[in-house]
């Protein structure tokens, strides 16, 4: 992680977690380890740019099968996530200045509890205890953000700006992906057009982008810690550049036949 992310090997938990769970974990973990003294608030700040990721079962699972009908659709989406992710914590990592904080002092705050026997159950208890709590945000934001989509439907709203750009319905489908992502996913993958890159293109800027309810929920995580959400933000923007980029290189290999 050093090397490569400028930052401590800590935060590879993170990292991996926030890669194969999914959103928020990666930002609960990172508050984690700022809790718990193993890294600076900027390095803290710092990681939330490129940890929070979507999780390959959302990915290939939902959005490849289940919205696209597709492994391979969700594998090369999955593929592109994970390298533009990447990308963003390179790149980032070469302007990135650490607190002159060092190791050992954080070691030294460290405060975790061992766990033993007797103790398990409560460890245990907890987890599960946080994680509920975890679902049911995430599933709170989703439908918040779910009826303010369907407002704007109601409302012609939707339309209208629609209309503004060309009454396109990839218009409709961006607009509803940046306020909520899987609502956005599943309008543009039911999109008929005779390519079909263009709808996995435009999914692959939504999954990097993320969206609004993520970006709340990412916020309500890290407010509590008084971590600056904007190193998040602006890793999102770069991921779903870079996503978008990598995703159109992959499907001109001739060996997935998708009609670019």
């Amino acid at each position: 992680m050093k090397p490569i992310f400028n930052v401590p090997g800590i935060s590879a938990y993170p990292f991996v977690l926030g890669m194969i769970s999914g959103y928020p974990v990666g930002a609960k973990t990172v508050c984690q380890i700022y809790k718990e003294g193993l890294c600076t608030k900027k390095e803290a700040e710092f990681m939330l740019a490129y940890t929070n990721n979507s999780g390959p079962l959302f990915i290939v699972g939902t959005v490849g099968i289940s919205m696209f009908g597709s492994t391979t659709i969700g594998l090369i989406l999955l593929l592109t996530h994970i390298l533009a992710s990447i990308s963003v914590g390179i790149i980032l990592g070469k302007f990135f200045k650490k607190d002159s904080v060092s190791i050992q002092n954080r070691i030294i705050k460290n405060n975790r509890k061992t766990i033993t026997f007797s103790s398990l159950g409560e460890v245990l208890g907890n987890s599960i205890m946080s994680s509920i709590k975890t679902i049911l945000m995430i599933g709170g934001f989703v439908v918040i953000f779910s009826v303010i989509i369907s407002i704007l439907k109601n409302s012609g709203l939707l339309n209208f700006i629609s209309h503004i750009f060309g009454d396109s319905e990839f218009v409709s489908g961006i607009i509803t992906g940046i306020i909520e992502l899987t609502n956005g996913l599943n309008v543009v993958s039911n999109i008929h057009v005779k390519q079909i890159s263009i709808n996995i293109l435009i999914c692959a800027f939504l999954l990097g982008f993320a969206g609004l309810s993520i970006m709340l929920q990412i916020l309500s995580v890290v407010s509590k810690e008084k971590l600056s959400i904007k190193p998040y933000v602006i890793g999102k923007i770069m991921q779903a550049i870079l996503a978008t980029l990598y995703t159109f290189v992959v499907l001109q290999l001739p060996i997935f036949g998708f009609n670019l």
